[in-house]
């Protein structure tokens, strides 16, 4: 049993973590205030090979696995959550997928631009009237000549207003239900395509949501991805990995709000000696290892699993539900021992602590995680 990293996927991780503690994280003020993840990061992050990281070299890619980028995406995470959610998106949500379920023309005309980032990629799947339930959707494809015509409103999309490459449902036989639903490759310079609003979020800031409208906007057969009426089965194919993917990336967040937490309890003095010789904050600063070390061990598993090729529904859905409530754990005791401070805006655990709410609310919520786990126990698939 061999529970450490490869050399290589932790020689990644530390890597990537100097890189964002140097080029990312001094950024966050700013990020704060524009909810923006320009271009020129885009291009950063590029250069050192991470928009690629997952994909072979034949499309343009830099190689590893998905346990490699979320490794990234985690040691991002570290230094900003906005941008790790961004991050994700880009290369799990959108390029991992067109991996998975493109043709090979596919492959070669859209894996190389994400991998360079000249693409920004996301996933709209998510409609005012379709979250936890989201074979729900009534965003509509119509064929047509030559392709299909997209109606219909996205929202709560991530990149949604910076992308160029979006992975679209749309319901193309309505009556069918989830056995309707088709996968679309949208570019989003097509006409009849715009950006209703940029949504601003309580937390999160740096990684852009939008509400998208699409009235009339046509995409080519060509770029059907999987089968037609059988989206269901792309969005299947990614939801374990997703999730998995996801609570590794999640980590970052209580591993910088465990370290944030030492440095002040060593520094604050109060009644005469650092806060950290009180048994009550040591209580907090060990139950936030452990959760640490769980939540590691857990999403680590789930993801290795899930690159294997098996089933980890239980699983990855297990290691998410933990490492976001955990998340949310380190953060909220992270403020309360900086006290008074921690509620301003001088500090930035009040930022960790919005942004750890969101991970109970996305990619399924806790009780969405929660019905799948019971579930797979009990037969119920």
């Amino acid at each position: 049993m061999d529970f450490e990293l490869p050399e290589e996927h932790r020689l990644a991780y530390e890597s990537a973590l100097q890189f964002a503690l140097r080029e990312i994280k001094p950024l966050t003020p700013e990020l704060e205030r524009s909810d923006d993840f320009p271009r020129w990061l885009w291009q950063k992050l590029a250069a050192q090979g991470y928009t690629g990281i997952g994909i072979p070299e034949s499309y343009g890619g830099s190689g590893g696995d998905f346990l490699m980028a979320a490794l990234v995406a985690r040691a991002i995470g570290r230094a900003n959550g906005g941008i790790a959610m961004s991050f994700g998106a880009h290369l799990n949500l959108c390029a991992h997928n067109i991996l998975r379920n493109g043709t090979e023309e596919q492959k070669q005309r859209y894996l190389p631009k994400l991998a360079s980032a000249e693409m920004i990629g996301g996933l709209a799947l998510t409609e005012p009237d379709a979250g936890s339930d989201a074979m729900g959707i009534r965003t509509t494809a119509r064929a047509v000549d030559g392709g299909f015509v997209l109606n219909g409103t996205k929202v709560f999309i991530t990149n949604g207003p910076i992308a160029d490459l979006l992975i679209v449902y749309a319901k193309t036989k309505p009556e069918a239900g989830s056995r309707g639903i088709t996968a679309f490759l949208f570019e989003t310079k097509t006409p009849g395509y715009h950006v209703a609003r940029k949504i601003e979020k309580v937390g999160m800031h740096g990684s852009p949501t939008g509400e998208l409208v699409f009235e009339e906007a046509f995409v080519p057969a060509e770029n059907v991805l999987g089968r037609v009426n059988e989206g269901y089965r792309v969005v299947m194919s990614g939801l374990d990995l997703e999730r998995a993917f996801f609570a590794v990336s999640i980590v970052g967040g209580i591993e910088a709000a465990l370290e944030l937490s030492l440095k002040y309890a060593r520094e604050r003095q109060q009644f005469g000696q650092p806060i950290a010789n009180f048994q009550l904050i040591q209580a907090k600063l060990a139950d936030m290892y452990t959760d640490l070390e769980a939540a590691r061990l857990l999403a680590h598993r789930a993801l290795w699993l899930a690159q294997q090729g098996q089933r980890v529904s239980k699983e990855a859905a297990a290691a998410l539900l933990f490492t976001a409530r955990a998340q949310w754990r380190a953060a909220n005791e992270a403020l309360q021992i900086h006290g008074g401070w921690g509620y301003t805006t001088d500090f930035e655990v009040e930022r960790m602590w919005r942004d750890a709410r969101l991970a109970e609310i996305g990619a399924g919520t806790t009780e969405i995680r929660q019905l799948i786990i019971a579930r797979e126990l009990l037969g119920l698939r």
